[in-house]
């Protein structure tokens, strides 16, 4: 199934209440300058695409999404322009933005709901923060993390702890945190180069997947940070985003500006004993950034990318003829 959006596509999150559901942002002109749009789309009865269910205007381009674990009508965006816009899909148009949070200072590059508190959410800033939010309590941020050296590109929550969330930077580090502590809990020198994207593992909450510009997919042990788990080149430049498969321990997922997606087996690669890289897909003709897998049906994917491009579709299918 595809969707052609009006502006360059820049994320994807699946719905975790309504199955075939979810949301894209997009950028207008690369994310560079102008207006951003926040998609909701729906899978049509009988295979017919993807139709749009709700699309929110702003006026600077958006980076990233996220859906509530409250709420099943409500998403935050993350804004070129430094604020958090939080949305009603059922709300009337009079009443969106439901909230914009204006404390960061630059853009506003990643944001994530909390799944086991479901009552918070984090922003990660190219102003080098991240900060978490709720929708419950004052107009503020509840705390702001400061630590990192360069832009915070991604702050993701760990699925199966309420306080622990882990963080990736242009400072080539992967930083975990526990809100309850002052400071951060583990500093890893990740990569070499900038670290584009983070994202726990399902089945082992010590187990991190990392991209980078390095152009390498990399999996962590918090307990033993000395050395990666397991190392996967095979992009032909930056990895932008990477996401472990809610339904296989070993299966992680990778998106790249060489314009191809890639699914991974990351204990191959920890073992030696094979190619990890068990599919790639082609599909998009510009750089592929956004990524997410859905937790309601095994194995189906979403992709967007800066060809204005929207694709869902089975792992052991073909975007193209879905």
């Amino acid at each position: 199934m595809r969707f052609k959006t009006q502006f360059n596509g820049y994320s994807l999150a699946f719905s975790p209440f309504v199955e075939g559901r979810l949301a894209v942002t997009t950028s207008q002109n690369f994310g560079i300058i102008g207006n951003g749009q926040q998609y909701v789309l729906e899978m049509a009865p009988g295979g017919r695409g993807l139709v749009e269910v709700a699309r929110f205007e702003t006026a600077d381009g958006l980076y990233d999404c996220c859906w509530s674990e409250e709420n099943e009508n409500v998403l935050v965006s993350a804004s070129g322009d430094g604020s958090v816009k939080v949305w009603d899909v059922a709300g009337p148009p009079n009443m969106n933005p439901l909230r914009s949070f204006e404390e960061h200072t630059h853009e506003v590059y990643a944001v994530h709901w909390n799944q086991v508190r479901r009552d918070v959410f984090l922003s990660a800033s190219w102003d080098d923060t991240v900060k978490l939010w709720t929708l419950n309590g004052p107009p503020g941020s509840v705390r702001t993390f400061a630590e990192h050296a360069y832009c915070v590109y991604a702050s993701v929550w760990s699925p199966q702890h309420a306080d622990i969330f882990a963080t990736a930077s242009g400072d080539c580090t992967l930083k975990i945190w526990d809100v309850r502590q002052p400071h951060s809990t583990l500093t890893i020198p990740a990569h070499e180069y900038e670290i584009l994207s983070c994202d726990w593992n399902k089945y082992n909450d010590c187990v991190i997947a990392t991209g980078s510009v390095d152009r390498s997919v990399k999996l962590w042990d918090i307990r033993n940070p000395n050395r990666e788990l397991a190392v996967m080149p095979g992009h032909q430049y930056a990895v932008r985003r990477v996401k472990c498969s809610p339904h296989a321990e070993n299966v992680v997922y990778s998106a790249s500006y060489d314009m191809t997606l890639a699914m991974w087996d990351w204990k191959i690669a920890a073992s030696g004993a094979g190619d990890p890289m068990l599919r790639r897909w082609a599909h998009h003709t510009e750089f592929a950034v956004g990524l997410d897998c859905s937790v309601l049906r095994e194995g189906l994917l979403g992709s967007c990318g800066w060809d204005e491009m929207v694709y869902v579709w089975p792992a052991q299918g073909d975007p193209m003829t879905f």
